[in-house]
């Protein structure tokens, strides 16, 4: 089976959510028998060598200028029909390597990661009938709506909600015209349903190589030490951590004055790495994120707002973490509160369950052992990636019909 395989950034290296679901995508596609052509839009975020390493697959990096320019968001805004989020990551010279490709190559499958590279669908039909797959990462809309419930600006507040309009309006087009739909949860599933997609949705989470785990697997971190560990460029991940800082921290050191809380993540923001307070270590990007996870004892994800499934709370739990998360933040993934993490919301919430769970060492580690238990049985990549498998079998039968 041979797959055009359209990614928003290039997937290597794998050092945050978004790029370890789409890297472990292509290895377990790879590792299940397909033969992929991988077309990687390079962005300025995210950029890389055009050249690529030994691989198991062909890639081809393309450069798109994504930066947000102000003159063309408000054009958009006045006149565009697609949402600017979107049609930075579109281009011509991205269309033309797929083209490009497309004549080149006899393809069973493309499959398009996300709602940034749904538009490149127009292009794709005019060259080729081969059934289309949405691998969807996000309900995009969902993120903007939840952004602007804790938004104060009321300017931000505003564009927010314009603009989560427009994206849902978006997705529900774009989806409904692919062949398929690869979810990766099932709440984002039921969302799509909600919003009136039409094409049949799969669920597919994001997946784990465990191997990449195991060394750890025992280590339970320096004693009294929270860490949060996130892509500090990505609006909820700062609007989260802010939130804790500010209404949770103070607290929960009211209660243990011994506490160290650790901040580590790519693109740390200048206020965060000149934030002055007493046990609090901002790390910025560290090169061994399994590393940095195993050496402090509990993982908080504040998240408020967001969507799909956070990656890093998936390699938490291989890495045999005890993990306390927002409601938001656990979205997505099938646990079960206390056995295999802990979700707190409140800030009383988050204050109880940090100061217990650091009192009691049976409670923790038996959530620890739950939580390495629940991805190794739900998320091995192997596996997780066959189900993207079944669906491509699935539209073939039914076209087949």
């Amino acid at each position: 089976m041979r797959i055009l395989h359209l990614t928003y950034r290039v997937p290597f290296p794998a050092n945050d959510g978004g790029s370890i679901a789409i890297s472990n995508m292509i290895l377990g596609l790879s590792q299940n028998g397909c033969i992929l052509d991988v077309v990687a839009i390079n962005t300025p975020k995210h950029k890389q060598a055009e050249a690529t390493e030994n691989r198991t697959y062909n890639q081809y990096n393309v450069f798109v200028d994504t930066n947000i320019s102000a003159l063309k968001l408000m054009k958009n805004v006045a006149f565009g029909s697609i949402p600017y989020n979107v049609e930075r990551f579109y281009s011509k010279a991205v269309a033309d390597q797929l083209k490009t490709l497309l004549n080149e190559h006899h393809y069973d499958f493309i499959q398009l990661e996300s709602a940034f590279t749904a538009l490149y669908m127009d292009d794709i039909r005019k060259h080729t009938d081969v059934p289309v797959i949405i691998r969807t990462h996000n309900i995009e809309y969902l993120i903007w709506e939840r952004l602007s419930v804790h938004e104060k600006n009321p300017l931000k507040k505003m564009f927010f909600k314009h603009l989560s309009k427009r994206l849902k309006k978006f997705e529900t087009v774009y989806y409904s015209k692919a062949d398929g739909i690869a979810s990766i949860t099932t709440d984002d599933r039921l969302r799509m349903l909600e919003m009136g997609v039409t094409s049949p949705i799969s669920v597919v989470p994001a997946g784990i190589v465990l191997d990449k785990y195991v060394k750890y697997k025992g280590d339970r971190g320096k004693p009294t030490t929270i860490f949060s560990i996130s892509s500090l460029d990505w609006m909820p991940n700062i609007e989260g951590l802010k939130w804790f800082l500010k209404q949770v921290w103070p607290q929960v050191t009211a209660a243990k004055p011994e506490l160290e809380l650790h901040i580590a993540g790519k693109a740390t923001p200048q206020w965060l790495k000149e934030l002055n307070q007493k046990n609090v270590v901002v790390h910025g990007f560290v090169d061994d994120s399994v590393a940095f996870m195993n050496a402090y004892q509990l993982m908080i994800v504040p998240l408020l707002s967001g969507s799909g499934m956070r990656v890093k709370i998936i390699e938490g739990f291989a890495s045999g973490k005890c993990v306390i998360s927002t409601s938001v933040g656990a979205e997505g993934i099938p646990y079960t509160h206390e056995e295999n993490i802990v979700i707190a919301d409140t800030v009383d919430e988050w204050v109880n369950a940090i100061t217990s769970l650091l009192e009691k060492d049976e409670k923790r580690i038996a959530i620890e052992q739950k939580a390495q238990e629940l991805v190794c049985r739900e998320f091995e990549n192997k596996s997780v990636t066959g189900k993207v498998i079944e669906l491509y079998y699935q539209i073939k039968e039914d076209r087949s019909k």
